[in-house]
């Protein structure tokens, strides 16, 4: 089951059209096995769940995604506890997500289902 605020997902950057050439490190290299939602992501579940973002070029820090049963209410009390939205909520397959900086600057992700 899953708990509110617990880390459930791990995006990682793959920019610069690496995108098929990162699978095939970590299919090679380790066996993992990977999910394609379009051109752009590719999903794996490897102990923890996460994905690949191809988009951009320029290579951006890991994004750790935390989970919420309630995403208003958690947006709520991000802003309350002094975060800072930066990427409003928006829908993609499979749920719903906003992205915050904690006051030290830490971007981290919030889903939904």
């Amino acid at each position: 089951m899953k708990q509110d605020g617990k880390l459930d997902y791990l995006e990682l950057s793959a920019t610069g059209g690496i995108l098929d050439g990162v699978k095939a490190f970590y299919a090679s290299v380790f066996g993992w096995s990977f999910t394609d939602y379009g051109v752009t992501y590719a999903a794996f579940d490897e102990g923890l769940d996460g994905g690949f973002q191809a988009e951009g070029s320029v290579p951006r820090p890991p994004l750790p995604v935390l989970y919420a049963t309630d995403i208003e209410a958690t947006l709520k009390a991000v802003e309350e506890g002094g975060g800072v939205v930066t990427v409003p909520v928006f829908a993609f397959p499979g749920g719903r997500r906003f992205h915050f900086t904690d006051p030290a600057g830490n971007e981290m992700a919030i889903w939904s289902p």
